[in-house]
C-alpha cells in the first residue's frame, strides 16, 4: 500500500452496533478513523437485544462488555414452548461454563451499546465522527476509496485507505459497488411489541427467552431489562396501521395471558424480514459487514451477534493491513470468504430453521420436531453441542474472528 493511502482514514459507514463497533476497534488499535453516519444522532433502533457468548468475548477486547453487564440481563436459559402443549424443552447455557466466561445470553437493546460506544468515541482523538451526513456515492481510485458526502456544511469529499459498508440493509456502500443482494422476503411481516406487565408473574415457569411454536401465531416472547417484549407474525393483507392499532395489540397481548387491566403498551413496530446474502463481502479496499452484507430472521438472535463478528474481523484485518504491514489480499479474501460462509452457514441456515419450526402446521412435522428438542435438551452432550452452536462459539472455534490466513483452512469455503 502507498505512502498516500497509508496516510489516509479508514472510512466506517452506518452508525449503528457494527459501524460503532468497528471504529471503535480500529481506534483502539491506534488508526485514523472517519464514522459517517446520516442520522443526527446515533440509531435509536431496538430490535435486536440478545448478546451471545462469543460476543460477549470478542467485545471484551474494546472493554465494554462490564458496562454492558451493569445495564443488561444475564439470562441462562431460555425455552422452546408450545401455545397448545406448553413447555417441550429447556436448554442451559451454564453448560458451557468450561468453555466460555459469559455461559448465558446477555439481553440489552442494541442502542445502549451504541450509546456506550458512541460516548467513547466522541473522546477518541483517532476518530472524526460525522454525523447527519448521507453517502451520496463511493468510487474507487488507484490511490483508494473516495467517498462523496452530503452533510451539515454542504458536499464534500473524503479519500479513506479502507471502507467498511456498516450502512444497513438498504446498503449505499453496496449499492455503489453494484453487489447483487439475492435472497427472498417472507410474505409476512413481524410485529414487536414491549410492555412493563411482568408475563412470568402472569405465566409461571415461563423463561425470559422463550420460542412459543404454533401454526396460526407463533410467538416469541422475551425479558429486557426495560420490559417484556413479544415478537408475532402479521399475515399478509394486514396494514401497518392496523397491525399496530391498540385495539389489535391488545387483544394479542390478552391471548397470550389474560390481563384484567389492560396491557400497556410502551413501544412498537413492524417490519419486513428477509433472508439475503451479498453476492460478495468484498470489492478492493471496501468490506462489507452486519446488514449490508446479511439479513436474516430474528429467531435465534444472530444477526446482531455475527454483524459484530464481521465488524471485529474486518477491524482486526485492517490493523494488521496499515499497521502491521500484512499483506492486503489475502487478509481481505480471507475477510469475504470466512464470514461469507458463517453467515451462510450458520446464520442463514439456522435462523431460517427455527423460524420454520415455529410456524411448521403439518401437525406430524410438528411433534417430530417436539421430539427433536426434547431429546436434544434430555442429553447433555447434545445440548452443549446444540448451544455451542447457537451462541456462536461453534463458528468462532472453527474459522476465529480476525484469524491470520494462514492459520485458516480455507479449502472449500466460500
Amino acid at each position: 500500500m502507498s505512502s498516500v493511502r497509508a496516510e489516509r482514514p479508514v472510512a466506517v459507514v452506518g452508525g449503528g452496533p457494527v459501524g460503532m463497533t468497528a471504529a471503535a476497534t480500529l481506534a483502539r488499535a491506534g488508526l485514523p478513523v472517519v464514522l459517517v453516519e446520516q442520522n443526527d444522532e446515533p440509531r435509536p433502533d431496538w430490535r435486536a437485544s440478545t448478546f451471545h457468548a462469543a460476543t460477549l468475548e470478542v467485545l471484551e477486547t474494546i472493554d465494554i462488555t462490564a458496562q454492558m453487564h451493569a445495564e443488561g440481563l444475564v439470562v441462562p436459559t431460555y425455552q422452546f414452548r408450545d401455545r397448545r402443549d406448553g413447555l417441550i424443552a429447556e436448554f442451559d447455557f451454564r453448560l458451557l461454563a468450561d468453555a466460555t466466561r459469559f455461559p448465558y445470553r446477555l439481553q440489552l437493546n442494541q442502542q445502549h451499546l451504541v450509546r456506550m460506544l458512541h460516548e467513547r468515541l466522541q473522546g477518541d482523538p483517532n476518530v472524526r465522527l460525522r454525523l447527519g451526513t448521507r453517502l451520496t456515492d463511493l468510487r474507487i481510485e488507484p490511490s483508494g476509496p473516495v467517498l462523496a458526502l452530503e452533510g451539515p456544511d454542504g458536499a464534500c469529499e473524503l479519500a479513506a485507505s479502507y471502507v467498511i459498508g456498516a450502512d444497513g440493509p438498504r446498503s449505499t456502500v453496496r449499492g455503489a459497488l453494484g453487489v447483487a443482494f439475492d435472497g427472498y422476503t417472507y410474505p409476512e411481516r413481524f410485529a414487536i411489541t414491549s410492555t412493563p406487565v411482568d408475563l412470568q408473574g402472569i405465566l409461571p415457569g415461563l423463561g425470559h427467552v422463550n420460542y412459543v411454536a404454533d401454526p396460526e401465531q407463533w410467538l416469541f416472547i422475551l425479558r429486557t431489562p426495560e420490559s417484556w417484549r413479544v415478537v408475532w407474525p402479521v399475515p399478509e393483507g394486514v396494514s401497518d396501521e392496523d397491525a399496530t392499532s391498540p385495539e389489535r395489540l391488545q387483544r394479542l397481548l390478552q391471548g397470550i395471558a389474560p390481563y384484567a387491566p389492560g396491557y400497556p403498551v410502551i413501544d412498537h413496530q413492524v417490519y419486513g424480514v428477509h433472508q439475503r446474502v451479498a453476492a460478495t463481502f468484498r470489492a478492493g479496499p471496501v468490506l462489507l459487514a452486519g446488514d449490508a452484507a446479511h439479513i436474516n430472521s430474528p429467531i435465534g438472535g444472530v444477526g446482531l451477534n455475527s454483524g459484530i463478528h464481521d465488524a471485529m474481523d474486518a477491524a482486526r484485518r485492517l490493523t494488521r493491513i496499515i499497521r502491521d504491514g500484512a499483506e492486503q489480499e489475502p487478509e481481505l479474501d480471507a475477510y469475504d470468504r470466512v464470514r461469507r460462509t458463517v453467515a451462510v452457514e450458520y446464520v442463514q441456515a439456522d435462523t431460517q430453521r427455527n423460524t420454520d419450526r415455529l410456524r411448521e402446521r403439518d401437525e406430524a412435522v410438528r411433534r417430530r420436531h417436539q421430539d427433536d428438542m426434547r431429546a436434544i435438551a434430555a442429553d447433555p452432550d447434545k445440548a452443549r453441542a446444540y448451544i455451542r452452536r447457537v451462541s456462536l462459539l461453534e463458528s468462532v472455534e472453527r474459522f476465529g474472528i480476525g484469524r491470520p490466513p494462514e492459520e485458516l483452512d480455507l479449502e472449500g469455503v466460500g
